[in-house]
């Protein structure tokens, strides 16, 4: 989906010039008057640095209610699982262990390349003093230290509204994650009115999300100034980095991850199998939307995959939602890029750590352009980044959106292949109208 401003002109487009006006300006600062000069520190102060915040702090509002209705949503639209029997487990369990495959790459990806490395620490520790003010009342209830047998009871909430307002966000998507699975269990009149209740509550809020990032060209164009006047060229050194090695980790889930799983899990020739989903990797990439590739993925995985139709349709429709590999693998990599870029060291439990919440996170990211971002900017502050730092990459993130788009509608065609082995399709009725006839 390709939102678009009054003028017509798209929102990427419109982001794109935030981000090019704001570098532009940044850098001609910093190479002719110097981000110390006082006109500057008191446009960064009183203008561009507030702006930026008001930005940040809108995502922060929403990103509570954004994550529990959509992962709840996300894991009761799995169905019955008594009536789905196999397909039903075989599609959870698949989901995270193919988005955890995903984040582990991703991970590896930039533990091994570092690109966030290489930027002056003092200006570093200066951006951080900044972010830190600036998300305060988040950072301050994040901990010093984790310790690896207390993680695991914390994510446990005592009270679930208690670390909801102490902006305790994996204990939150764990009680939404039990919520959802309560619901699927729990079939009944006056759940079916629940779960309607909280698919409203998951409207209303992408609603607001697209108004929020509706401001996020200005938002950029403000962040990437106060950015690029402090840092100057390496931004650019930096930010080329990041993208090779957010694109790279993606290319090997796609041609190495993808076509073992088809072989060895779906029991068919990944040649065949990347032939017969072409079409919809390039209305994917294209549109950047699963729900726009929805139609073509269902007719592919019918007539080009032979997929049985109810396994097919199941499997793909919850996976637009619920499977997203290409979201959780691009979210690991942008939080510790930015964790390497304000030097910051992450233990290997704050990684792993930050690996649950990115699977759990690829499940509850709404479909929405930008999504993903109020995931992204939550783990920053869990682990005592910045989130101003979310200026860097949204200039390149359209990019960087159709590349895990496409990688999302792929991890679906391969999740139903593999859940269609040994399955058998039922009778459908003829006058049954095909589901991307309505759509396409």
């Amino acid at each position: 989906m390709t939102e678009t401003k009054k003028g017509g002109l798209p929102l990427h487009w419109l982001m794109l010039i935030g981000f090019l006006v704001g570098l532009g300006g940044g850098l001609a600062v910093n190479m002719l008057v110097g981000a110390d000069t006082p006109w500057v520190v008191w446009l960064t102060s009183n203008v561009t640095g507030p702006a930026g915040q008001i930005f940040l702090r809108l995502l922060f509002m929403l990103v509570i209610p954004l994550l529990f209705s959509a992962l709840v949503v996300g894991v009761a639209e799995m169905g019955d699982l008594k009536s789905l029997g196999r397909a039903g487990i075989k599609t959870l369990l698949l989901t995270i262990v193919v988005s955890g495959i995903a984040v582990v790459i991703g991970l590896g990806m930039v533990n091994l390349f570092r690109p966030g490395d290489g930027v002056d620490p003092e200006l570093a520790r200066a951006l951080l003093a900044q972010g830190s003010a600036g998300a305060a009342a988040i950072v301050e209830k994040a901990p010093e230290s984790i310790q690896f047998g207390q993680f695991f009871l914390d994510l446990i909430p005592s009270n679930v509204f208690t670390a909801a307002s102490e902006n305790q966000i994996l204990p939150v998507m764990i009680f939404a994650l039990f919520f959802g699975i309560g619901l699927v269990m729990a079939k009944s009149p006056a759940t079916d009115r629940l779960q309607t209740v909280i698919e409203g509550i998951l409207e209303v809020t992408m609603k607001l999300i697209n108004m929020v990032i509706k401001l996020a060209p200005y938002a950029i164009a403000c962040l990437m100034f106060n950015l690029a006047a402090l840092f100057g060229w390496d931004l650019l050194v930096r930010l080329a980095a990041y993208v090779g090695v957010a694109v790279g980790a993606m290319l090997i889930h796609m041609f190495v991850v993808y076509p073992l799983v088809v072989w060895i899990g779906g029991g068919m020739n990944p040649v065949t199998f990347f032939r017969g989903v072409r079409q919809p990797m390039v209305v994917a990439f294209s549109t950047a939307s699963s729900n726009a590739a929805l139609p073509v993925s269902l007719k592919a995985a019918e007539t080009e995959l032979k997929l049985p139709r109810k396994i097919a349709r199941f499997v793909l429709t919850v996976g637009a939602t619920a499977n997203q590999n290409g979201t959780a693998l691009f979210e690991g990599v942008t939080v510790l890029f930015l964790a390497q870029f304000f030097q910051i060291e992450l233990s290997l439990t704050q990684q792993f750590i930050v690996m649950l919440v990115c699977i759990l996170g690829g499940v509850g990211t709404a479909g929405v352009p930008a999504g993903s971002l109020p995931v992204v900017a939550m783990i920053l502050v869990m682990v005592g980044v910045p989130a101003e730092g979310i200026g860097l990459i949204l200039g390149v993130d359209r990019f960087l959106d159709m590349c895990r788009t496409t990688l999302n509608v792929t991890g679906d065609l391969v999740l139903a292949t593999v859940v269609s082995r040994g399955e058998t399709d039922d009778i459908v009725p003829a006058d049954e109208p095909e589901p991307w006839a309505a759509k396409a």
